[in-house]
């Protein structure tokens, strides 16, 4: 994930945010590469958006939308998951030439609204929410 990148992504999703909402975006490891918390967002926006960004970076999974349907199917896998992950929508893993490089997560709306969102911003910054 290239800091370019990362930041035009922050800055469509705090543009295009129907209310407030922090949004996190992370390399392929879940790691920082670039935050905002929008004003008056609540404070547990930033740490639900620092996990969704981690957990869509770090599984199988293409979103943590995904994620959530196969491990309510197998309670085993869910078992063994990093406690770090989570299963709230809004994380999306991005990809480039068909490769992992990262991931978005954003919070503060409604999850389905938080998922369009973040995948509206990884198509702007010219990735692509799949393989």
């Amino acid at each position: 994930m290239k800091l370019e990148q990362a930041s035009a992504m922050v800055r469509f999703v705090v543009e295009n945010a129907t209310a407030p909402v922090s949004v996190f975006v992370a390399d392929g490891h879940g790691e920082l590469v670039a935050a905002a918390t929008m004003d008056d967002a609540a404070p547990d926006t930033r740490l639900n958006a620092q996990r969704k960004a981690y957990t869509a970076a770090r599984n199988d999974a293409t979103s943590t939308a995904e994620l959530a349907v196969k491990a309510r199917e197998d309670a085993a896998e869910r078992a063994s998951f990093d406690p770090f992950f989570t299963f709230f929508q809004g994380g999306v893993a991005a990809f480039e030439h068909g490769r992992r490089v990262g991931a978005v997560g954003v919070s503060g709306l409604p999850g389905p609204d938080d998922d369009a969102l973040a995948r509206r911003a990884i198509e702007v910054a010219g990735l692509s929410t799949g393989p």
